[in-house]
């Protein structure tokens, strides 16, 4: 379970994120929603320390983050909104870093890895640089990454950007399969089809506050007779175009 209370980060006397108190749990999917600038990825940040808050405190299954960062990142996978990290790498030399990093015997990393791979079609491309591949393939080694340890919270940064249908498709059908596990899945998006498609919740941010919690189905029932598009674009407001 992820808890947000009274969580704001300000950079200046702008204010990115604003008091947000949010309550994520076991076995649901939940979907961050806004503009460009809204405020998801500075969530997402201060979640994965990345950043820190600038009130308020963080919980992840009731360990304060502020005080157990080390112990909640090994919980944690985590793909960032930009593929274009530590492209001198292979994609191999990346992925065996990253299970070095989180204490994946290497037995269990060569068997993850292979699930993967073949899953995400990168089985000739393994052994090639990163800088070498397209966004897309950049992608796919960045989620096989998050993957690789097994991790109960996966915290995905705008995951589907890039993918091709095939990819896209396999990784909502994991993404399913991990909340019907028990465990948390957390990603932002600003492409309502998808959120309306995957999300068993939704949070709507607007200026680094969050404007609605709850799930598509009670967002359509406190607007009755109007499409998702609508309701959202009254919610967020062509205002919020200026942001980021």
């Amino acid at each position: 379970m992820i808890r947000f209370e009274h969580v704001s980060k300000l950079y200046g006397d702008k204010e990115a994120l604003s008091d947000v108190s949010l309550t994520i749990e076991n076995g649901e999917i939940f979907g961050l929603i806004g503009h460009n600038g809204a405020g998801k990825t500075t969530a997402i940040s201060i979640l994965t320390s990345i950043i820190e808050a600038t009130y308020g405190q963080v919980y992840v299954d009731d360990l304060l983050l502020a005080e157990h960062r080390d112990e909640i990142k090994k919980k944690i996978g985590y793909v960032p909104d930009s593929p274009d990290i530590f492209l001198n790498l292979t994609a191999n030399e990346y992925w065996h870093f990253l299970a070095k990093i989180y204490g994946v015997a290497d037995d269990e990393t060569e068997k993850r890895l292979a699930d993967l791979v073949t899953l995400f079609d990168l089985k000739e491309q393994v052994d090639d640089v990163i800088d070498s591949f397209s966004h897309g393939m950049r992608q796919k080694v960045i989620v096989i990454g998050a993957l690789i340890s097994n991790p109960d919270i996966w915290i995905l940064d705008e995951p589907l950007t890039g993918l091709d249908p095939q990819a896209s498709f396999d990784l909502k059908e994991m993404m399913r399969a991990h909340a019907r596990a028990g465990k948390t899945v957390l990603f932002s998006t600003h492409v309502l089809a998808i959120a309306e498609q995957l999300c068993d919740r939704i949070g709507i941010l607007k200026h680094g506050k969050l404007i609605f919690v709850g799930s598509i189905a009670e967002l359509k029932a406190n607007h009755p007779d109007k499409d998702l598009e609508t309701i959202y674009l009254e919610l967020a407001g062509r205002q919020a175009q200026k942001e980021g």
